[in-house]
């Protein structure tokens, strides 16, 4: 039985990105799903947003070839904008089963300080949302 078939990991190109990946290659090849990795890039003039896009595009072309490697079929999304509303629109606009990210995790007074796209989320979406709390 599929409990998934289309998934979506936000990836963030740091290190944090290994322990989700690892986790959902698994998961993935369990589901026979398809893994679709999500980096937005968060700039403020057009030429960081180009040198962003390219080095996002590398590293998810990296994840890829690792995750295609083992399996598991694997697509690439690269957004630009604030993080929280283009993952909110890559979701609204797609029919994903999951949601899979890794916490960087931030005390409390760092999430307050910081803020926490996993706790935006988990309130504003209606499919399930892993969230695996880096090593």
């Amino acid at each position: 039985m599929q409990v998934y078939k289309k998934i979506l990991v936000t990836i963030d190109c740091s290190p944090v990105d290994d322990a989700i990946l690892r986790h959902v290659s698994a998961l993935a090849r369990q589901n026979d799903a398809q893994v679709h990795l999500l980096h937005v890039v968060h700039s403020h003039t057009l030429d960081q947003d180009r040198v962003m896009r390219e080095q996002a595009k590398s590293c998810l072309e990296s994840y890829r070839a690792t995750l295609q490697a083992q399996g598991v079929e694997a697509h690439l999304v690269i957004r630009s904008g604030e993080p929280d509303d283009e993952i909110l629109a890559e979701i609204a606009g797609a029919d994903y089963d999951l949601v899979a990210m890794a916490t960087h995790g931030h005390t409390f007074i760092g999430d307050l300080i910081f803020g926490s796209v996993s706790r935006s989320l988990k309130h504003k979406i209606g499919i399930p949302l892993l969230l695996l709390k880096s090593e």
